[in-house]
Parts: structure tokens; sequence; C-alpha cells
């Protein structure tokens, strides 16, 4: 027997949605998904707002037949959207899989934000997650005053998703202890989510499917099973291929941060973000742009989500203790903070880049003086 789960009620819209610190995507960018859906007439599975054209362009940008712009919420490889995309139109869930900072859990929110309309079925994934937090828990007051019923039920985001036929997301999947992580096997195999204590079940309707979020350097803290892994559709998310490309990633992410915490666009900010980012890719690939120099690598990730960090953090101290005009000294302790994780080892990488590459830098003078200020 399948119980129905009751379809969630929306919360009505509230003046304050406007001043929310960080929206949710669907709200953020409510004006560009309804332009899309407005001018798509393609095909679009079964509960999609959206068809899968539609989606891809939300991503990664485009001008409509109307001239409305869609900006880019996701800069890297169209053939990654489209795969990822394409799986989420089949009954394989997906897999978003790559180092720190690569975009994982903006592009998961935002592929459900596109697809479903709602982000928020999300699981959380930490080592303390329980199994409830994926299949369903209790209202233990009822539980103790009716015994096991549909009303002492609480339905986890993903039950909620499969009874909908909508998007569930699961972040940090390996952080999950392993057993737990298992619990998404029947799910996404079966479609069903049994309950044993009414002797019922909770079965998919089409449109439901499921994002999970994991990081490249978190294996061997909780491996997926291979039963588990081949229920997943694999898209591995890239670094920047380009100084270029992350130049323009941390430029926009910092003007959308900056405009919701009300700070000013800086003027002549690129040239530091430039310095940032050449900074963060340098000391990653262990060497200097031009090849010249081989260097050491620090402990940190040093991503792109870093930099933008990073910047943002730059920012707020021109706006608030400076000029407004974004400097060195704005982002130099930001990147030594990035930098530094490990104060032994990582304190001589960072003092040797200063001295080798920094120090004989044209242009990065005052830089290199910034640096040396906040390293001292």
């Amino acid at each position: 027997m399948s119980v129905p789960v009751p379809p969630t009620t929306a919360a009505p819209e509230r003046d304050d949605r406007a001043h929310a610190l960080r929206p949710h995507a669907e709200h953020a960018f409510a004006a560009e998904l309804s332009a899309l859906a407005v001018q798509d007439d393609r095909p679009r599975p079964a509960r999609w707002k959206l068809s899968p054209w539609a989606v891809a362009t939300y991503l990664l940008g485009g001008t409509l037949p109307d001239g409305t712009v869609i900006t880019p919420k996701y800069v890297g490889p169209r053939r990654i959207v489209e795969v990822a995309v394409t799986t989420l139109a089949t009954d394989r869930a997906l897999l978003l899989l790559g180092v720190p900072g690569t975009a994982k859990t903006w592009v998961s929110e935002h592929l459900a934000a596109a697809v479903s309309g709602d982000s928020t079925l999300l699981v959380q994934g930490t080592a303390g997650t329980p199994e409830e937090a994926i299949r369903y828990g209790w209202n233990y007051a009822q539980l103790l005053a009716q015994g096991p019923s549909r009303g002492a039920l609480v339905p986890s985001p993903v039950m909620r998703a499969m009874a909908e036929g909508m998007t569930a997301r699961v972040e940090e999947l390996t952080r999950i202890p392993a057993d737990v992580q298992d619990t998404l096997i029947a799910i996404l195999s079966e479609k069903t989510l049994p309950i044993p204590e009414l002797g019922e079940e909770v079965q998919a309707v089409r449109g439901f499917n499921l994002i999970a979020t994991a990081n490249d350097r978190d294996r061997g803290v909780n491996d997926l099973s291979s039963a588990l892994r081949r229920r997943f559709n694999t898209v591995v998310l890239p670094l920047p291929e380009s100084a270029d490309s992350e130049v323009d990633i941390v430029t926009r992410r910092v003007e959308q941060t900056g405009h919701l915490l009300d700070l000013p666009t800086a003027p002549d900010g690129i040239e530091e973000i430039r310095r940032v980012v050449t900074v963060f890719r340098e000391l990653r690939d262990g060497i200097t742009a031009d090849g010249r120099t081989k260097l050491k690598s620090p402990s940190g990730t040093l991503s792109t989500a870093e930099a933008i960090s990073v910047v943002t953090n730059g920012l707020a101290l021109a706006t608030h203790f400076g000029d407004g005009v974004l400097r060195p000294g704005d982002v130099a302790a930001g990147i030594l903070g990035a930098v530094v994780r490990d104060p032994a080892a990582d304190r001589v990488v960072w003092q040797e880049y200063l001295e080798t590459v920094v120090r004989e830098r044209e242009g990065w003078t005052d830089f290199y003086r910034a640096c040396r200020e906040v390293s001292a």
C-alpha cells in the first residue's frame, strides 16, 4: 500500500523575502525563471517547470528572443551542464563531484530551482546525519499518544520530493555515515520508501529525482559503496580552465554578494580580483603563470569560492574603513588567512612565494608591501 504524503503548503509571500541575506535561487532569479517559462516552447518532462534546454540556458546564460538577458550561473564547459540536466530527465540520480570550491552546491541549487521551482528540499550531510533525515522521523508527542500513524510521521525532504515529483538535494554525501548513505539504495533503485511501522510505502511519482554533491578530498571519509555509486550518474565539476574564466566567476559572484550586503561596486576592483586569482592559481598549480618558477603548494584548496570570499571581505574593508577603492591592503589579510592554514608548513610556503615571485613581479610592489605587513 502506498501512503500519500500531503503536499507541501507553500509559505505565504512575505515582504521580508526581498531582504533575505541569501535568497533561494528561485527567489533571487524569479524574473529570469519566469521569462524562460513564458518563452519555453520545448517539451518538458513530467512536473518540470522548464524544458531541459531552458534549464541549461538558465545555468549557462543567454539572450531570449524577446531580448531578456539570462545571466550565467555557472561558467564552465557547456557539455557538463547538458549531461547533468539530461541525467535529471532520466530515472538516474545525479552526483556532482569535485574539489572544494567548484560550485557543486551552487549548481545543485540552481538545477533544483529551474527543474522544480523549489531548491529547499535539502539534506545537509554531516558526520551526525541520522537515517531519519533521509527516510522519515516521528512526532514523538503524537507517537506516544496515538502510536504509529500517518499523523505522527514526519516526512524527510527526500520523502516529500518522492511524493510530489520534485528534486531533492543531498549535500556532502560522503560526510554522511556509510550505513545512512545506503538508505538511498532502495529509494534510487526501486523508487520506493518502505514504512515498516505502518506496513506501507511511499512510491516516487514522475518528476522525482535526486542531486547529491561530494568532495574529491573526502575520499576515505565515508566512501560510497559500489551499490550506491551505481545508482548515480557522476558529473565531475572541474576548476576553471583559465585565469580569465576564474576572474569572470569571482567578479560576478562578488557583485551579487556585494549587492545583497549593500556594498558598492569597487572602482578598478578588477585589478585586485585578477591579482587574488593569480596568487591562488599559482600556488594551487605549484608553478607561476609563465611556467618559469616551480612553487610549493600550501595545504589549503585555494578554491574559487575562497577567492570570492577574500575579495568580498576586501570590498567590505574598502567600503567601511577606506575610500571605497579596492586596494592591495584590503585583500592581503584575506589571502594570508586562505593560504596559511598550517601555521608551520604553510607560512614557509607563503614567505617563499612572497620573496621569490611577488617581490620581483612588476607592478606588484604595493601588494608585496601589504602582504609583508600582515605577515609580520
